[in-house]
């Protein structure tokens, strides 16, 4: 049986909670406003594909192919990145919930990050080199042995990461920032 294949086609409020989307491959396709929460994209191929204002909270993405994908003010909350094809995977993610998210051991270099909430996201083992992580909240994120060599948290805010177990060569943190990188110590600065 052959994939279906899809390309520039518009998906506007669709609700995929009942019935998934047909397995396949989709290319150019933008998903607008469509409800997968708790379904199923597991086994799809999306290249080129931009997903705005969807709630994709707890997808099954095992085996999935996202190469680059755009996600716009979209709840992926729960989603398990490592679960992806990591083959060909690049995503970015503009005002999104990612929270309880986890990107363990995936490969996400030069990925930006932009204006998401990313609470208790799990970044262990993670390639973060070169992202760019522009004013997300990073409460009770996870960061250990992950590599954020030349990635900007300079106007990123609420993050724990210690220094001593993760990779911060060049990385960029703003002053106030700094906080962040010491709270294990349990300095307090005034």
């Amino acid at each position: 049986m052959h994939n279906l294949f899809v390309a520039d086609k518009e998906f506007l409020g669709v609700d995929y909670t009942q019935h998934r989307l047909p397995k396949g491959d989709y290319e150019n396709c933008v998903f607008k406003n469509c409800n997968i929460s708790k379904g199923y994209l597991d086994n799809q191929n999306f290249m080129e594909c931009e997903f705005v204002d969807c709630d994709l909270t707890n997808v099954n993405v095992k085996h999935a192919i996202f190469k680059e994908s755009i996600f716009k003010d979209s709840k992926l909350i729960g989603l398990r990145f490592e679960d992806c094809n990591d083959f060909l995977l690049s995503v970015q993610f503009e005002n999104c919930n990612l929270t309880l998210a986890s990107f363990y051991q995936v490969g996400l270099k030069a990925t930006s990050f932009l204006e998401c909430d990313l609470t208790e996201v799990d970044f262990t083992e993670t390639d973060l080199n070169k992202a760019v992580f522009s004013n997300c909240n990073l409460e009770k994120a996870i960061f250990f042995q992950t590599k954020l060599d030349e990635a900007n948290l300079s106007t990123s805010f609420n993050f724990n990461i210690d220094p001593e177990k993760n990779s911060l060569k060049k990385t960029k943190f703003s002053k106030d920032g700094l906080v962040g990188l010491l709270k294990k110590h349990e300095i307090k600065i005034v």
